[in-house]
């Protein structure tokens, strides 16, 4: 994954106020940000060096994951569900309010994931093995093969989505998202 792009600094970009520098083409998001520089000079658009990019990534990175679900029959909420179920340990089963806190979506989201998951076999609603009062959601062994095998290639996918980055690299930029994030979630347990 290499770039053809330069990276510039906002004070370049609000400087130029074109779609190129010193003949070097601007990323889509300098360009955007050049233009808004150009016509509201008033503002300041730095934020879209951070913001605009990280938004135009999200939307890349979560198609090329989607890739990988696809060929494994799921998408992305199933994949979170079979892989929350994965993460449990044996007997890798989870009461469904438990999903829903383990991939961060509502009850009712959860409910219509594992209704097509359950529809096609990779999971199974059950009473509890430590308490037969309690329900829950387990792994069907071919859901245990479908998210072992998904989850591998999904790591070596993810590892192909990184190698534009060195390793110190990545784990600054891990570092500052975590952190970043961290001012915007509420701590682990609530």
């Amino acid at each position: 994954m290499t770039s053809t792009h330069r990276i510039f600094s906002t004070e370049d970009i609000v400087a130029s106020g074109e779609a190129t520098i010193g003949g070097m083409d601007l990323d889509r998001v300098a360009r955007i940000q050049a233009e808004w520089a150009r016509e509201r000079p008033d503002l300041d658009v730095s934020p879209q060096g951070v913001i605009g990019r990280l938004h135009r990534l999200a939307a890349v990175l979560t198609e090329q994951l989607a890739v990988v679900y696809r060929r494994h029959g799921l998408g992305e909420g199933e994949f979170d569900v079979l892989a929350a179920l994965r993460r449990a340990g044996a007997p890798y089963e989870r009461a469904p309010g438990e999903l829903a806190q383990h991939t961060m979506v509502t009850t009712g989201a959860i409910s219509k994931r594992i209704d097509r998951l359950e529809r096609d076999g990779l999971v199974a609603r059950r009473p509890g093995q430590d308490d037969g009062r309690r329900r829950v959601v387990a792994l069907t062994d071919a859901g245990k093969r479908v998210i072992d095998q998904a989850f591998t290639e999904h790591m070596a996918n993810e590892r192909r989505l990184l190698d534009a980055l060195d390793a110190d690299d990545a784990r600054t930029l891990e570092r500052i998202l975590a952190t970043w994030l961290a001012g915007f979630e509420p701590p682990h347990g609530e």
